[in-house]
């Protein structure tokens, strides 16, 4: 099988911040590629510099130093190549589902009749449980329903990859399950190229190709690269009776409690 070319090309990648009138480098010599079709979670202690790293690849945030290519195209900026899934779902609370979501799709495809358009999102809000809510406002949705209009957003437009930043982080527990199953059955349907900030172990675990293990900092980098050997689709009750699965979590643990140490920047901000 040739293996999947690589779309992603970090390297060094550098970022820093002035907190309280000193320069904290939070990111330096990150370098990462990531594969087509891959899905790829960073993972780290709060304050490393996981979200920067994907800001930064989002085009929402500016680097120091390094270069990065997505595509073959240097990013310069947003664009619609790369739909971003943020922790807060950030909807309209005074339209409905239905029209939060065709915002993008009007932007993104206004050449589409708007009936091809309409089908867009309500295939979308179809496929993350949302049929029979597509006209509620998204002040009367829950937490969970909000996340799950935000996934519909981002898989609307179809983007070449996705960039998710804490997705499930404001969650409950069930709902974050739950959540993460839609997120994986809306990713297999054409497995775009999947990078994700998590703190949560076992939620890489399951989600993930290859999770990247980030130092705490200052000048965090990649402490370490872990590969993910489960075979897809992956059945949640059975990867946990998987001894490897255990191995892999203690590993994955073994590193944040070796990187659990003050960050610089947190420290100065306090």
């Amino acid at each position: 099988m040739k293996p999947a070319r690589t779309v992603v090309d970090v390297q060094g990648l550098s970022k820093s911040y002035a907190v309280k009138g000193k320069k904290v480098v939070v990111v330096d010599g990150f370098d990462l590629q990531i594969r087509e079709g891959e899905f790829v979670s960073l993972i780290g202690h709060s304050g490393c510099g996981k979200s920067t790293v994907l800001s930064i690849i989002a085009g929402l945030t500016e680097r120091d130093g390094g270069r990065i290519t997505a595509f073959g195209k240097a990013i310069t900026g947003p664009g619609l190549d790369r739909g971003v899934v943020f922790q807060s779902p950030s909807l309209f609370d005074w339209m409905t589902a239905h029209e939060n979501v065709a915002l993008g799709v009007d932007s993104a495809f206004g050449k589409l009749s708007s009936f091809a358009r309409k089908r867009i999102v309500d295939e979308q809000l179809a496929l993350v449980g949302l049929a029979a809510h597509t006209e509620r406002r998204a002040s009367e949705l829950s937490l969970g329903m909000r996340q799950r209009v935000g996934l519909a957003r981002a898989f609307a437009l179809d983007p070449k990859m996705l960039l998710l930043d804490e997705p499930f982080g404001m969650l409950d527990s069930i709902t974050r399950m739950e959540l993460q199953e839609v997120l994986i059955e809306l990713w297999a349907r054409d497995r775009k190229t999947a990078l994700m900030v998590t703190h949560d172990v076992d939620e890489a675990l399951f989600l993930s190709d290859r999770i990247v293990m980030m130092t705490s900092g200052p000048s965090a980098t990649i402490g370490g690269v872990l590969e993910v050997p489960f075979e897809r689709p992956r059945e949640r009750i059975a990867l946990l009776a998987d001894p490897r699965y255990q191995e892999l979590r203690d590993q994955l643990i073994g590193f944040l409690e070796k990187e659990h140490r003050p960050n610089e920047a947190a420290r100065l901000a306090s």
